[in-house]
């Protein structure tokens, strides 16, 4: 039986969509309830010749540089489900199902392949042909959670978003497609969505497709079609329409509402799925501006605020939302994997617990406590405002002297 993708949700939107001429960039990361994701930094290094670094269940060649970086990701493994790095870059993936069935053999994570394309792509573009170079020599495969009983696997789907433009990238195997995208609004889930507007592919992606009988030749090729299990290529994505609505107006705080949105399914709360960190980012065309991004660390961005990050100087790490370290004893490190599951909560994760519970148990208190955490949210906000509209200013300043 195929795994279940969980129900994640990537967007991006360009002016003249958005306000103020900003990219806006975000991801509902849907996973295990019981998931833990944590917010992590890595400073920009260089690598000596011939090291390897070592991914959640394989190692490969190093590069000689990476740049830095922020992730979200699941605190038990390497990669991350979303991120940005010093140069702009932003990159989501989703977990999908196809006709090809996923590999349950350990290779990269699409998780990891995110992380490799903000380490090692400094637009865009590298990110994506980092990606697409390292699937292709390394393959996808392994389980995509933390969990001994049974094995889930799944292809990979990938948001690749920079100032100017964003690449959706989607995976089957070791084949992929991708589409450029330079306007309007685009969001994807855990169903294929590329059609007949095809800008880069695998050489070998036409022909595996009639080899497997899938694709006869005789009509247009449409990658949903030909590899969809069943009508899986529908579309997926009602928040699409809720940031459709917003054209000309789109911004940080719209994305924030959409990915706090339950009614449209875009915030996820389900029996076996949960909405387990979610991320913002806004991404000025001008390259003299900061990017800024935000990040709940923790569940449910309905009950969570989004805290700011902007690449600096001196970056300085937050202990608070990073889980614990254990190293070699790491049941995910020791084979077979998973025979036990750690406790894996960072402080801010745990102080969210005492959070909703107050919520749940004194409805008035948790409101307000509710009301103080927005009205918080609203000051970082308005501060980052503040910034990209200074920074703005004195960059005019500096044109017109």
């Amino acid at each position: 039986r195929m795994a279940v993708a969980p129900p994640s949700y990537c967007f991006v939107a360009f002016p003249p969509r958005t306000k103020d001429g900003l990219v806006v960039f975000g991801k509902n990361s849907a996973r295990p309830r019981e998931e833990v994701q944590e917010i992590v930094y890595f400073a920009a290094a260089a690598h000596d010749p011939g090291s390897k670094v070592e991914c959640t269940y394989i190692a490969i060649d190093q590069v000689p540089k990476t740049h830095a970086v922020v992730l979200s990701k699941p605190a038990w493994l390497w990669g991350a489900e979303m991120g940005a790095n010093e140069h702009g870059v932003c990159v989501a993936n989703e977990a999908i199902t196809t006709r090809e069935p996923a590999s349950e053999t350990e290779a990269l994570l699409g998780m990891d392949l995110v992380r490799l394309g903000l380490e090692r792509g400094a637009t865009a573009k590298e990110a994506l042909d980092v990606i697409i170079s390292l699937l292709e020599e390394h393959g996808q495969g392994g389980n995509y959670y933390e969990d001994g009983s049974s094995c889930h696997a799944f292809q990979s789907a990938f948001l690749i978003v920079d100032r100017a433009e964003a690449w959706v990238l989607e995976t089957v195997g070791k084949y992929w497609a991708a589409e450029k995208i330079t306007d309007g609004v685009k969001c994807i889930c855990n169903q294929l969505s590329l059609t007949t507007k095809i800008d880069a592919e695998h050489p070998e992606l036409r022909n595996y497709a009639e080899i497997q009988g899938w694709w006869t030749g005789d009509t247009e090729f449409n990658f949903s079609e030909v590899f969809s299990l069943a009508e899986d290529h529908l579309g997926c994505c009602s928040g699409q329409e809720s940031l459709g609505k917003k054209e000309g107006n789109i911004t940080v705080q719209t994305m924030m509402d959409v990915l706090r949105d339950k009614a449209s399914g875009v915030c996820v709360d389900s029996e076996t799925f949960l909405t387990t960190a979610s991320m913002v980012s806004v991404l000025p065309q001008n390259p003299s501006s900061p990017c800024i991004h935000y990040f709940t660390g923790t569940p449910d961005p309905s009950r969570s605020i989004f805290k700011p990050f902007i690449f600096v100087d001196d970056v300085k790490l937050v202990p608070k939302v990073q889980s614990p370290f254990l190293g070699d004893d790491d049941p995910v490190k020791k084979k077979p994997r998973f025979q036990e599951k750690p406790d894996r909560r960072h402080e801010l994760y745990k102080a969210h617990e005492w959070s909703r519970s107050v919520t749940e148990n004194d409805k008035e208190r948790g409101q307000k406590l509710m009301r103080i955490m927005l009205e918080l949210e609203r000051q970082g906000l308005e501060a980052m405002e503040d910034i990209l509209f200074y920074d703005c200013v004195d960059t005019e300043i500096k044109f017109f002297k």
